[in-house]
């Protein structure tokens, strides 16, 4: 199994503000995809819908200010089964997410554009957190030809 890892501060933020941003509709709206909707509560399922698809994740572990993690239910073959983990913690002046989309069966072509497309929505994240306004689908970066 592989993983996909990344990290991002972000600056005179709260855990709390991060947290929100990352366990509520609206926070997640607001940076991921705009058609967001469902249960975010423990054993909820959140639906992700994007212009080519939609991807539901499970809302398995919730401690607010610190951590989030989903397991993919629906969506692309290679994500179902896979976790999506999100750990908060402090540094100085920052707000630190670990991000991890744990649990790829193999390095697929496929696994190189979501690495990518993550890193582009964890800067949404950043920009909403610190700025008040991300760029989710419809209005992020669209890397190629699969969005």
């Amino acid at each position: 199994m592989v993983d996909i890892l990344h990290r991002v501060g972000m600056k005179d933020a709260t855990p709390e503000r991060v947290y929100d941003a990352i366990a509520t509709i609206d926070g997640l709206s607001g940076w991921w995809a705009e058609r967001t909707s469902g249960d975010p509560s423990i054993g909820g399922v959140i639906e992700f819908r994007f212009g080519p698809g939609g991807i539901d994740m499970e809302v398995v572990e919730l401690e607010p200010g610190r951590r989030v993690l989903w397991k993919v239910s629906d969506g692309p073959q290679e994500w179902i089964g896979t976790t999506v983990e999100w750990d908060i913690r402090t540094e100085g002046d920052f707000v630190i997410v670990l991000f991890r989309h744990a649990g790829w069966r193999e390095p697929v072509e496929f696994m190189h554009h979501c690495s990518t497309k993550w890193a582009i929505y964890l800067l949404s994240l950043k920009e909403l957190v610190e700025n008040g306004a991300g760029r989710p689908d419809p209005v992020d970066i669209w890397i190629s030809d699969w969005h």
